[in-house]
């Protein structure tokens, strides 16, 4: 069962949209992150899937079928921070979405027993979402939406309100869940380092347009413009000042000759993305014992470092007649690195991605 968006549009105001014809597809079984600044029209999309807003044109197939009405959609939605009834017990939760289920008969539901023990709450049936940490009321909250059997459910931003330690353990444990059910699944999220970690594709969203989707490998690496490189993850983009006769690989750029993983002929004004990976930083002065085939190397000032525990980020400026820019190198966190303002050599590699700004 998969779920397709077909050109989908949505306005508050008429005149001014919120979703410009969106289309995308989200498999089965996998987890679809959508990522876009505040504002770009993210959780307007899930609220026209979820029939809380109508769709000002476009449609949505779940499984191949068209024009079904929303109250017959089978979507599961897991509002942010899982909004429980507070005054019902876990199972009566769970069972809200069943029809036909009194409070008393919840605990004892074929259905809620299995899916209280799917989220891992054996036995936690009868208390009440104030007695729960923030980690079970999410897994609560997931389970209702899963209750009724959608056929394609929707998250948003279900981790938001818990602390870091507990948000990983806590998302790895429900995207296993999601997993195994074999269901079409769009999460929102404003975490990028969630959506590139975590997810099987990513879709991000710019002033209600789709601009790119596809796997995190090929959104960090592969971006479709200037603006997708910078949103997602750091990045340096170089201007391409011109191709090199007979070499429709190589560029020229303010860190000298480079080659690019995609040819450059014929694609008008170009630029080139350098992400941390590309880069190596040393002393001016130090010898590299076995330097990047192909790479250049040019001079540049220490601006900041960044500790982030697994690694250290290193900006550094580079200059080129009056203009500036700003790489950043990635840095072991045992490395030496030289103080902030001292000149350092970075390499960048020969091999980056031209794209068009």
């Amino acid at each position: 069962m998969s779920a397709i968006i077909r050109n989908l549009s949505a306005h508050y105001i008429p005149g001014v949209p919120v979703l410009r014809s969106v289309s995308m597809e989200a498999p089965p079984g996998q987890v679809t992150i959508v990522l876009g600044e505040s504002g770009s029209g993210k959780t307007t999309l899930l609220r026209v899937l979820a029939g809380l807003h109508p769709a000002s044109s476009g449609e949505v197939l779940l499984d191949g079928q068209a024009g079904v009405p929303v109250e017959k959609r089978g979507v599961g939605l897991v509002p942010q921070e899982g909004a429980l009834f507070q005054h019902l017990t876990v199972a009566a939760n769970i069972a809200y979405g069943l029809r036909g289920v009194s409070r008393r008969a919840a605990m004892k539901h074929p259905r809620v027993c299995e899916l209280l023990a799917l989220v891992g709450l054996d036995g936690l049936g009868e208390r009440m979402p104030h007695e729960l940490s923030g980690g079970q009321q999410q897994r609560v909250a997931l389970a209702r939406a899963l209750a009724p059997e959608p056929r394609m459910l929707l998250l948003d931003e279900p981790f938001s309100a818990l602390d870091p330690s507990l948000r990983m353990r806590v998302r790895d444990e429900v995207f296993a869940i999601l997993r195994e059910q074999n269901l079409p699944t769009l999460l929102i999220t404003h975490d990028q380092q969630e959506a590139l970690s975590c997810s099987d594709q990513v879709a991000v969203l710019r002033e209600g347009r789709l601009v790119q989707v596809g796997s995190p490998q090929d959104l960090y690496f592969s971006p479709a413009d200037a603006w997708v490189a910078s949103f997602v993850g750091d990045a340096c983009i170089l201007p391409a000042l011109g191709p090199i006769e007979g070499r429709g690989e190589c560029l020229r750029t303010p860190v000298g000759e480079v080659t690019t993983r995609v040819a450059c002929e014929g694609r008008g004004r170009s630029a080139v993305l350098v992400r941390p990976e590309n880069v190596t930083l040393r002393a001016c002065g130090q010898e590299v014992a076995s330097p990047r085939c192909g790479g250049t190397t040019v001079h540049g000032q220490v601006r900041g470092i960044r500790f982030l525990g697994h690694c250290r980020l290193v900006d550094i400026v580079l200059r080129e007649g009056a203009e500036e820019y700003t790489l950043v190198a990635r840095v072991d966190p045992q490395e030496q690195i030289p103080p902030v303002g001292e000149m350092v050599c970075v390499e960048v590699d020969c091999a980056l991605h031209a794209m068009g700004e």
